[in-house]
């Protein structure tokens, strides 16, 4: 068994009195979001202040809680994935144009994570890739498409992922948290997505929907479908999500 990987879930935060992170340095914050091309094509969602979703006692959705592989054919609705999204990785609160609070926990607030879709049954969407960009509230087509296929091969023969109505796929920028933590924000990093997928799990049951999250998955497929680097960005985390049968 390979051991050289279980140093990443140590603390080693005494060695960043000598491994000095950007931050320290006067090196500018990075931006907080990817940046995107404000002519591309966009949908709007739904405002958080306008879903009347998940109100279901809290104590209820934590026992009932469970992973979830089998979907029906029930389309998500728009409002549905808005409040999803929201709750995942909605912004809250934007400080001085440099530090933003999320609906998530996030090491130091640097959020290094972006949220893509593969959706393949979500009513009035089109089959495609989109991502979403919270600053604006609306998801960005970048490819349309049925990806179902792409995905299963993708995530190792995961029949099941192809067969649900979206996929959140999260990709991690690490230098957002590097640039504050050095080589500390790789474990926080993976906390991070972690809290991001705990949220889908308890928003998804409390909609009736259902999800299974996917950890084991080609990583170059998977950043080829995405369209990232692979490098400054990658793929660490997927969930499938769909209407529980």
């Amino acid at each position: 068994m390979k051991k050289c990987g279980r140093d990443v879930l140590k603390s080693n935060w005494k060695d960043l009195e000598v491994e000095i992170p950007d931050r320290k340095k006067g090196i500018p914050i990075p931006p907080y979001i990817k940046p995107f091309d404000e002519n591309g094509e966009f949908i709007d969602l739904t405002p958080i202040e306008k879903i009347n979703l998940g109100n279901v006692d809290l104590k209820e959705v934590l026992n009932n809680r469970m992973s979830r592989r089998n979907f029906s054919d029930i389309p998500l609705s728009l409002e549905e994935l808005s409040y999803l999204l929201y709750y995942t990785q909605g912004i809250r609160n934007i400080v001085k144009n440099k530090v933003i609070f999320r609906t998530v926990p996030s090491a130091g607030a640097t959020h290094p994570l972006e949220t893509y879709l593969l959706i393949f049954n979500v009513e009035g969407i089109e089959k495609g890739l989109y991502r979403y960009i919270p600053t604006i509230d609306k998801l960005q087509l970048l490819k349309k498409g049925d990806f179902s296929k792409e995905v299963i091969e993708a995530t190792l023969g995961q029949i099941f992922v192809g067969n649900s109505a979206v996929v959140f796929v999260w990709t991690a920028i690490p230098y957002r948290t590097e640039w504050k933590y050095s080589f500390e924000a790789h474990k926080t990093i993976a906390i991070d997505a972690g809290h991001v997928c705990q949220n889908l799990y308890l928003t998804a049951e409390s909609i009736n929907c259902g999800t299974c999250a996917v950890a084991a998955y080609d990583q170059e497929k998977m950043d080829n479908l995405i369209g990232v680097d692979g490098e400054e960005e990658f793929v660490v985390y997927l969930a499938p999500i769909g209407k529980v049968k």
